[in-house]
């Protein structure tokens, strides 16, 4: 697998790049979940490479994957941070203009913010189960999983993912469940952005309802398409795979 790392702010980011057929193709930059990494897209990004011919770029944020080790406990604006500073900075270090931006969950929530503060730089947004306030259904199924990760199960399958399993772990968990983090929301960025959107959510998502869905819908004044998958929770791309494969594609071929 073609990896590699870039230095951004002090940190080590764990990258893998698949080059696209020909330049004139965007590249469609992967942002993961709270728990996720390179390793944790699975084939996802080797899959797209091949239906689209586009260039893919994913990497694991400060503190998860085999990225460096986040050694401070992470704050409410962490991912106003990663939108606003490592990910401008790292597409740039990277050579990247113009891409796709395909996020789940918070990597979903990073994009919009990236998109409304940078509105001319994505060509197109793929948000997979966004998050754009908090709901208590999200608090429950977070508070539940630290409970199954405490029995080991979870621990021990992401723990091959991650350099240091706990520390992913309790950086976005704790940080969810904080009080401080109850007023967390994007809204003010949605109206802001320009390139269009697809927002894709499993009808049986554990970690959000639609009416995050309505609120980016609402405020968003470009294009903004939305599909409810059956059959599919809080992971689209691993429950309904086919068909997030060909969303990416058709936004792929719509952006050349």
């Amino acid at each position: 697998m073609p990896a590699s790392s870039f230095e951004i702010d002090g940190a080590t980011l764990e990258v893998l790049r698949l080059p696209g057929d020909s330049p004139a193709r965007p590249t469609l930059v992967l942002l993961h979940e709270g728990l996720g990494s390179v390793g944790l897209w699975r084939d996802l990004p080797q899959r797209l490479h091949a239906r689209t011919g586009c260039g893919i770029f994913a990497y694991s944020r400060r503190g998860n994957g085999f990225s460096s080790v986040l050694e401070e406990a992470r704050a409410p604006d962490y991912m106003h941070r990663e939108a606003l500073q490592t990910l401008p900075r790292l597409l740039d270090a990277a050579g990247i203009e113009r891409p796709i931006l395909v996020g789940h969950s918070d990597g979903a929530s990073i994009a919009l913010i990236f998109a409304g503060a940078h509105p001319r730089e994505p060509r197109a947004l793929v948000l997979l189960a966004p998050h754009v306030f908090v709901e208590e259904i999200s608090l429950r199924s977070i508070a539940a999983i630290g409970t199954t990760y405490r029995a080991g199960v979870l621990r021990e399958r992401l723990a091959r993912h991650h350099r240091d399993v706990d520390h992913t772990f309790y950086a976005w968990h704790d940080i969810w469940l904080a009080p401080s983090f109850r007023d967390w929301n994007i809204e003010e960025y949605l109206a802001r952005i320009e390139a269009p959107a697809v927002l894709v959510q499993g009808r049986q998502d554990e970690y959000g309802t639609r009416a995050q869905l309505d609120a980016i819908e609402r405020a968003m004044l470009a294009p903004c398409d939305r599909v409810v998958l059956d059959r599919c929770g809080h992971s689209p791309h691993r429950d309904r795979p086919a068909a997030v494969e060909t969303i990416v594609a058709a936004t792929a071929q719509a952006g050349w």
